[in-house]
């Protein structure tokens, strides 16, 4: 499995063994007794503090072991003097693999901005907070692929080129090999797709879900994990033009089961978490506490642990949309006129509304159900009044909407219904249609934002921090 890694060196009892430990430098500190080196290798969020003796080493080779250099370094393992670690090496050996120049090498130990961090996207994996981040990611993934595998899911991989539009959304990404510079014409004077690598407009994905259904009509409970893209040209702290979605889908789920099944799945992947990534989550925490020293106290947010053991310890509140809207028309800051956003029956709620909800009113997380059909998608069930579909959204503390889901509609003529009053070609969607016609079954399904997810764990602010190379409007570096 290759050499020790700097995690396992840290757990193991010092019998001044010889060991080989392999990594970055975080920091040199030079003493009148002896030099320090802190070594990390992204295994864990600790150091391992390696110890010479002045003199040992030539100045010549000290002079390259700096901020961002990388070494194998041998010697024994030694209790450690100093506070702050069990153990720490007493140095034999160092072998420099690559150096960094300090006067160009822009990570030094010093406080960095996130802003400057998204410029070197390519060097940031190297500082605490994001090798944390992008452990605790890693650890959710496993999570996610565990949680359906021990409940009898199918992995499903869904097209990333398809010729749908899931969301009706419309914003996405053509994928297309024509001539830019010298498109086919119709006699019309159109764009000719037929002389296109598909013979018709394609796009990258904006939802497995379609296919998903496809899926769990036939193999009764499948779920997908992968990238999808949207061209919302959204500069906002919420928003990716490419992320990566969950979407479970299930044969024989009706609204109640898709709503436990939410529930319970979120739960499992946070505890997860909770027990897995320990030490990320503590450093994230105190990141946190001290980013908030600077606010006033009403702005400040719930410790880490605190929210994420208030999403996994309390029952989540389930009402429908019609109640929630009558409990913001009753509340304080409607009265007030404190919300930016105007409240009635009928709007899309957006996020203070259902932050409101969760944090101030109910205090746990909320799932709202039963949402009028003009604001959501054509393929939800329409409940026996005609005017609501049986939505559920799943609501956290700090970002609101985390999971969207449905029972999807099973009625042939009802979803064709639909598709022509949204204004979708049913030529289109035949074959998501055709399902409906050979042997239907009510099915559920919901899509959770894998780094709305990552967001809320680890208590970041801007989602293009919890993904390695964020993509958004003017950005696609690295």
């Amino acid at each position: 499995m290759g050499p020790l890694q700097i995690k396992d060196i840290l757990q193991t009892s010092p019998e001044n063994q010889s060991v080989t430990v392999k990594g970055w430098v975080r920091t040199k500190r030079e003493s009148k007794n002896a030099i320090f080196i802190a070594l990390n290798d992204g295994s864990t969020i600790h150091n391992i503090q390696a110890v010479a003796e002045p003199g040992q080493f030539s100045a010549e080779l000290l002079s390259t072991v700096t901020t961002g250099s990388c070494l194998k370094i041998t010697g024994q393992l030694v209790e450690s003097q100093g506070s702050g670690q069990a153990v720490e090496v007493k140095i034999d050996d160092i072998l420099v693999y690559g150096t960094a120049d300090p006067e160009s090498f822009p990570l030094q130990p010093k406080k960095h901005s996130l802003e400057f961090l998204r410029e070197i996207a390519h060097l940031r994996p190297r500082t605490n907070t994001f090798s944390a981040i992008l452990r605790i990611r890693h650890a959710l993934a496993f999570a996610v692929h565990q949680y359906f595998n021990d409940g009898g899911f199918f992995y499903l991989h869904t097209p990333v080129i398809t010729a749908s539009d899931a969301e009706g959304a419309g914003e996405m990404f053509r994928v297309t090999t024509l001539n830019l510079n010298k498109l086919p014409r119709t006699e019309e004077g159109a764009i000719n797709f037929k002389e296109d690598f598909f013979g018709r407009e394609a796009n990258l994905t904006v939802s497995g879900q379609l296919e998903g259904e496809l899926g769990a009509m036939a193999l009764s409970k499948i779920y997908t994990f992968g990238p999808t893209f949207r061209a919302e040209n959204s500069n906002t702290t919420r928003h990716l033009a490419e992320f990566w979605m969950i979407e479970p889908e299930m044969a024989f789920f009706e609204l109640e089961d898709n709503m436990n099944l939410a529930e319970d799945f979120v739960k499992k992947v946070i505890t997860y978490a909770l027990i897995h990534c320990k030490d990320d989550l503590n450093f994230l925490q105190n990141r946190l506490a001290e980013e908030d020293k600077n606010k006033p106290q009403n702005e400040r947010s719930i410790p880490l642990l605190e929210k994420l053991s208030f999403v996994v310890d309390n029952p989540f509140e389930r009402l429908t949309y019609t109640e929630a809207i009558e409990i913001l028309l009753k509340s304080k800051p409607h009265k007030e006129k404190k919300f930016q956003y105007p409240v009635g029956w009928g709007i899309d709620l957006s996020s203070e509304h259902e932050r409101y909800l969760v944090e101030k009113h109910f205090k746990k997380p909320v799932i709202l159900t039963n949402y009028p059909k003009e604001i959501k998608s054509f393929y939800m069930k329409l409940d026996e009044d005609g005017k609501t579909v049986r939505a559920m959204d799943v609501l956290f503390p700090g970002i609101g909407e985390i999971i969207g889901g449905s029972q999807r509609e099973e009625d042939y003529d009802k979803l064709l219904g639909r598709v022509k009053e949204v204004g979708i070609d049913p030529e289109n969607l035949w074959w998501y249609l055709e399902t409906r016609k050979f042997g239907t079954a009510p099915h559920s399904g919901f899509g959770l934002g894998f780094e709305r997810l990552v967001l809320f764990v680890t208590g970041m602010s801007n989602i293009r921090d919890v993904i390695p190379f964020p993509r958004y409007p003017k950005s696609a570096e690295f």
